[in-house]
């Protein structure tokens, strides 16, 4: 059996392991575009602020290690076309050599590509894009004949962290704007501040991190600030331009307090969409997000053609088919499409969207849904929060907790959860049980009988989370 893959990530590489785990027998050929297979896309941000030192440390398995698992690597090979027919794919080499592979099942695993949120690029003599791929894996012209020195970059591959670094080390700028307020903007606003870059963030949303509350949000943009970090929301970018001063660049937007900003570089982190180019033209269907259609097996529309990752819909616990680009996600979805496309009957059990991120010496996670998502979704919801010591506050050192609730009101189902602490708080730990809990179905009163661990350097005989779910309840009772 010949099980050819799409792809080189997170989705791709876990489909090609489990399908050698579950068919030792069969052939697993990976088609990947880059020289750069497994290796871990949101560990960019740490090494650009220097806290993994070596680039191969962001490869989750080594090449030897994957070719030892039985994984054959076409590298710099970029799939072009589908013929789900024929049961080939058409590529091309980096050299631009023509290959066809044949195959008795596929797995589409190609994920997403950022986009440039309608951002125009240009310089004083010509238009010019962004550094990086788009969508449809078309390369963009850089902004300047010399590869690296554009100034103005994406954070999406190896390449891009490649050229980013490049540019630091040559063009030495001191100041940096990042566009975009979400997990990777907020990384990467870090990162530049520890080599020491004076950071502005431009954020077109009314709150960074607009996956919280804006309340909860604003805790974050506070961090930001007092780290040195200039934070202007509200500032929806419309054109960057290359300035007549060497190595700088003019943001213009509609923020009427400061509509131009003058910057040395500048990262892009506006969102990210499907790549499915590949897939539609062939035939599959598509739905939420533009992400192409699969059932809880990973298969599309086509026969015999599977896709998993940030290129698939998923399915949501609470609120049904949706398209939700994360790693956790990818990982599960390639593990079920890698066991199906050799035979098996795995079926993926749906997310909950839960998240996590560092920022500074906070961190902010959440689970299911936000009190206004939930009202979306027909629930009738309530949400309530509560602001706790991380531990017992006779131990030094304990630290504010905040964690909202968002539970239904009629029967005290827990819908979500969105916690934000000090580094050390274990905030994703908590974020992990409300997750727990939320997947298992659980009202909020039975969070106050799970058997939870305490010693008062870390949390007390009521969590954190069962404060929360208390003061859930007591607000209740005074309605």
């Amino acid at each position: 059996m010949q099980l050819l893959i799409i792809g080189g990530s997170d989705a791709a590489i876990m489909a090609g392991l489990r399908a050698r785990e579950v068919s030792p027998n069969i052939d697993v050929t990976l088609l990947v575009a880059d020289r750069y297979p497994n290796y871990s896309v949101c560990g960019i941000p740490f090494h650009v602020g220097g806290l993994v030192q070596k680039t191969r440390d962001l490869a989750h398995r080594s090449i030897d290690d994957l070719q030892a698992a039985g994984l054959r690597l076409r590298l710099g090979t970029r799939a072009t076309a589908i013929n789900p027919i024929e049961h080939t794919v058409a590529a091309r080499t980096q050299d631009d050599t023509a290959l066809t592979f044949h195959y008795d099942r596929l797995i589409v695993a190609t994920g997403a590509s950022p986009t440039d949120g309608g951002i125009k690029v240009t310089t004083r003599t010509n238009a010019a894009g962004l550094a990086g791929h788009d969508a449809n894996g078309a390369q963009y012209e850089h902004c300047d004949s010399k590869p690296g020195s554009a100034g103005v970059y994406r954070v999406h591959d190896m390449a891009d962290m490649l050229a980013i670094e490049d540019d630091l080390a040559v063009r030495e700028p001191t100041t940096a704007t990042v566009i975009g307020g979400g997990y990777i903007g907020l990384e990467m606003a870090e990162a530049l501040r520890l080599r020491g870059l004076d950071v502005t963030m431009l954020h077109r949303g009314t709150e960074v991190l607009s996956t919280l509350d804006i309340d909860m949000g604003s805790l974050i943009h506070a961090e930001l600030t007092a780290h040195g970090v200039h934070v202007h929301t509200g500032f929806e970018v419309h054109r960057i331009t290359r300035t007549n001063e060497p190595d700088r660049w003019l943001i213009s937007g509609a923020n009427a307090a400061d509509a131009n900003i003058t910057t040395g570089l500048i990262i892009i982190a506006a969102g990210i969409r499907p790549n499915t180019s590949l897939l539609r033209q062939s035939g599959a269907r598509t739905g939420a997000g533009g992400a192409i259609v699969v059932d809880d097996h990973m298969r599309t529309n086509l026969p015999d053609i599977f896709a998993a990752g940030d290129v698939a819909t998923t399915r949501h616990r609470l609120i049904g088919t949706t398209w939700l680009p994360l790693g956790t996600t990818a990982h599960k979805q390639g593990r079920v499409a890698g066991e199906n496309a050799v035979g098996g009957g795995d079926v993926y059990a749906g997310t909950l969207g839960t998240q996590v991120v560092k920022v500074f010496s906070l961190v902010a996670a959440r689970t299911g849904l936000c009190d206004d998502e939930a009202r979306r979704a027909g629930f009738r919801a309530r949400s309530v929060g509560v602001t706790v010591d991380d531990h017992k506050a006779y131990v030094p050192g304990a630290r504010p907790l905040t964690i909202r609730l968002t539970g239904e009101s009629t029967t005290g189902r827990l819908l979500g959860a969105q916690l934000v602490g000090s580094y050390g708080s274990e905030v994703a730990k908590r974020c992990d049980i409300l997750a727990t809990a939320i997947f298992a179905g659980l009202t909020i009163d039975q969070l106050l009988s799970l058997d939870l661990s305490y010693t008062p350097p870390i949390a007390a005989p009521w969590d954190a989370v069962q404060m929360a779910a208390q003061r859930w309840l007591r607000a209740d009772l005074r309605r």
